[in-house]
């Protein structure tokens, strides 16, 4: 930022070269911008909606009666000795706020096309927008599985103190794969068909409906690779003292979010220079 001879600021905008990280003092400094699009987007979801904020437990828990009519009573799926209706939910609480992570941040990048082409602002800002007003559902969903906990008289361990960890974990992922998607829809639209089918293969694919001590020892550590097995599996274990909580299954996780964080910015920074001219 330069000042002119009379003392009013001036912005430089240059575009970028090669591959680098987005410039976060950039994005701090939009943060009332940023402030304004999860606020937009929160009333934008609800408004003239008869259920309102109910929406954000109605999805989980009728999912969750599914899951508990078909794989807990008639497939008799094995649920870890926990009440196969919360060890559904607690898998179900991450899961909904992924899901609506990354379909919101996919087409953000085109639902903002009339700014994103008028007014220079860190582009950054707009998936993060996405990720961040999602918080807000999975807040009241967790609420209700805090009222389940309570309900099936489970009492949570010292393990209970990595929710946060795994709450930041599950924004993480949320927005490492949000940063894909987004640059990736503004160069091929058909992505925003292609998301509502990749999530219904990752939903098999993630420990939800059934636990991840079904799959083979051996075949654990690469389970992994999934990102969202990590998410899962730590919030079950954390609040209801299922699984291994630091197992290599885990790690691979966490590394594998952090992956797709690191090179959703890379990649979104590098396509940034295109968004203007494409959207």
């Amino acid at each position: 930022m330069k000042r002119t001879s009379g003392g009013a600021p001036v912005t430089c905008v240059q575009r970028s070269h090669g591959w680098s990280f987005p410039d976060l003092e950039e994005v701090w400094r939009y943060r009332e911008l940023l402030y304004f699009f999860v606020w937009r987007d929160i009333r934008v979801r609800y408004k003239q909606t008869v259920l309102g904020a109910s929406w954000a437990v109605i999805q989980p828990l009728f999912t969750m009666i599914v899951f508990t009519i078909f794989f807990g009573h008639l497939a008799k799926i094995p649920s870890e000795g926990i009440p196969y209706p919360i060890f559904a939910y607690a898998a179900l609480v991450p899961w909904a706020y992924f899901t609506q992570s990354i379909t919101q941040a996919s087409n953000s990048l085109i639902s903002h096309q009339g700014i994103i082409t008028k007014v220079y602002f860190s582009r950054l800002i707009i998936p993060l927008s996405a990720a961040l007003s999602g918080l807000l559902d999975f807040a009241i969903a967790f609420l209700v599985l805090l009222g389940m906990i309570i309900f099936y008289g489970i009492v949570p361990n010292f393990a209970v103190l990595l929710v946060p960890p795994l709450i930041l974990l599950s924004m993480v992922t949320a927005l490492g794969v949000g940063l894909w998607m987004s640059a990736l829809n503004v160069m091929y639209r058909d992505v925003r068909y292609a998301v509502p089918f990749i999530v219904q293969l990752w939903l098999l694919a993630t420990p939800i409906a059934y636990p991840s001590s079904l799959v083979p020892e051996a075949w654990r550590t690469l389970y992994g690779v999934n990102p969202m097995v990590g998410v899962t599996e730590g919030f079950r274990s954390a609040l209801l003292g299922t699984g291994e909580t630091f197992g290599p299954m885990f790690l691979v996780s966490v590394l594998v979010s952090l992956l797709l964080l690191a090179t959703g910015l890379l990649y979104f920074q590098r396509m940034e220079r295109t968004f203007a001219d494409v959207a």
